[in-house]
């Protein structure tokens, strides 16, 4: 960043930007469509034919200039073009973050510190394929001989949200005979529900980890060996049924897998970005390599559009710059994600991730306190049990919450007239929130309150990948506005650092640190009381 990002609320951009919130140049939405009949096509933006709606935002054309010459002060054209490049835009951990390489085409050049990532990236991503398809067509067998049937993958973080997400959205596409499961927490309840069922024989784990020493995969790998081994009782059935995707093969040989089986990806891939990587092998297993290749596809043409388009004209940059406008200058504390595809289920979870984990921050790139808001709180589910669940406060609540709204002119299975109901109260929320209605305050909704709606012909994997990648880059642009680094997430480290001290102490039987607290010691000892009760 060229300033301190303390200063950023003293540039003539963001004043000027907060003048234009103070005069009510945004407006409101009823008199905003009332006076142009031509609102919705002059704020959308289409891009391979996913469609961004916001003209349901309190902005006009000053409010969207004033915002883009926010961008521009902050060197965002500057910054885009670094991430692509392969500049080190991870200050803290003084690397680039090439997420964008793991989708570039087969022959597509990028050479960082004299090594070329594509020829790296391509040779993993052919070595998944072979293997995937080894796998689905049966000659990849377990250790007694018989056909793998099912899947677990053990990671957690971006190593579970990315493929478990993933794999549900693209379910039509997946391989019915091949089941695919995901384990992440270590609850022990989690672990016996995802073996439930399952023959050792017919079961293969996917490791994923980029350390090979992430605490809770670590301990739910050691399980699923434990499992596998009681049921075939050779030490040599694990290299059969473990692979592993990771940035430290040689731990992952310690483990027992073979290293023939361990998929590499790199540092310079952060867990939230790294579904592209080989921590996607779940994900190709299920839905195939041609299939994967076609997300990534999408994935690289948004890439491609957000690189190229003129910054008035660029969806991710659109997103990113509303986000800014109702987090910093009109005090939203959160936002909801609403897609409206049960197969889009788990993408709200893995926004949340993707935006809180980058931009949830109050320190800037540059060591600097922030003294402005940055990331809000992402929420979400899916829209249909969300209008039963939460939507009364997004309508009549004191609070302002932004949305996205997400849906699909078509689905993969029809049913009747069900997705055309399901769009219709798409779009009905989105309108209802804009526009309200008048009432007995009771039944009173105030409308203003903004959304953006995203729309495609189809869940398609190429669709997928535009979506996933349009998210990245919005976070990416706020994070640039905002003055933080989107590739760190040093927050983490205090709880598992404080949780490896707890544990000595839980084994030891007493809550004997004289660093604790006496909330914590109580806790300890009720725990070991209670645990003891049982036993």
């Amino acid at each position: 960043m060229n300033s301190r990002s303390s200063d950023l609320t003293q540039r003539p951009e963001w004043l000027a930007l907060a003048s234009h919130r103070d005069a009510g140049s945004g407006g409101d939405l009823a008199t905003l469509f009332a006076g142009d009949d031509q609102r919705a096509a002059r704020f959308s933006l289409e891009h391979e034919g996913l469609l961004l709606d916001y003209s349901k935002n309190r902005v006009t054309d000053e409010s969207l200039a004033l915002l883009v010459a926010l961008a521009r002060a902050v060197d965002l054209p500057e910054r885009i073009e670094a991430l692509f490049a392969g500049g080190r835009v991870n200050p803290s951990e003084d690397r680039p973050a090439l997420h964008t390489a793991l989708r570039m085409p087969q022959g597509a050049a990028l050479e960082v510190d004299g090594v070329e990532i594509g020829r790296q990236v391509h040779g993993v991503l052919d070595r998944l394929a072979a293997f995937c398809e080894r796998v689905r067509s049966g000659e990849w067998t377990g250790h007694s001989g018989r056909r793998i049937r099912h899947v677990i993958n053990i990671g957690i973080g971006g190593s579970d949200l990315g493929p478990r997400m993933a794999t549900r959205a693209l379910g039509p596409y997946t391989d019915p005979n091949l089941g695919v499961r995901f384990l992440a927490n270590i609850d022990a309840d989690d672990f016996r529900a995802c073996v439930a069922g399952l023959d050792p024989a017919e079961t293969l784990f996917v490791v994923c980890s980029k350390t090979f020493t992430t605490e809770e995969t670590l301990a739910n790998a050691r399980a699923a060996r434990a499992w596998l081994l009681e049921a075939l009782g050779d030490d040599a059935a694990v290299a059969k049924h473990f692979v592993a995707a990771t940035a430290n093969p040689a731990a992952a040989s310690e483990f027992g897998i073979d290293p023939e089986q361990c998929f590499e990806f790199w540092d310079w891939v952060g867990g939230r970005y790294s579904l592209a990587s080989a921590c996607g092998l779940s994900l190709m297993l299920a839905a195939g390599p041609e299939n994967f290749r076609e997300m990534l596809a999408g994935m690289h043409a948004m890439d491609v559009h957000f690189r190229s388009a003129p910054l008035e004209a660029n969806m991710p940059v659109a997103l990113g710059l509303l986000g800014v406008w109702y987090t910093s200058f009109f005090g939203a504390d959160t936002h909801c994600i609403a897609p409206y595809s049960e197969a889009l289920a788990e993408l709200p979870a893995y926004l949340q991730q993707l935006e809180m984990e980058s931009n949830g921050k109050g320190v800037g790139a540059d060591g600097a306190e922030i003294h402005h808001a940055t990331g809000p709180i992402v929420w979400g589910q899916s829209g249909t049990r969300g209008q039963h669940a939460f939507f009364q406060l997004l309508h009549q609540g004191p609070r302002l919450v932004p949305c996205d709204f997400i849906g699909f002119a078509r689905g993969h299975a029809p049913v009747a007239d069900h997705q055309d109901r399901l769009m219709a109260h798409c779009f009905a929320q989105s309108e209802a929130l804009a526009f309200g209605h008048a009432g007995p305050p009771e039944k009173a909704c105030p409308g203003n309150r903004p959304s953006n709606t995203l729309l495609a012909p189809k869940l398609t994997p190429r669709v997928l990948g535009q979506l996933l990648a349009l998210y990245e880059h919005k976070v990416f642009v706020q994070a640039v506005v905002w003055g933080v680094n989107p590739f760190d997430q040093w927050g983490v480290e205090l709880g598992k650092n404080l949780a490896t001290r707890i544990r000595g102490e839980i084994e030891s039987g007493a809550a004997a640190s004289p660093g604790g607290d006496s909330s914590t010691r109580q806790l300890i000892q009720r725990y070991l009381a209670l645990r003891g009760e049982g036993e």
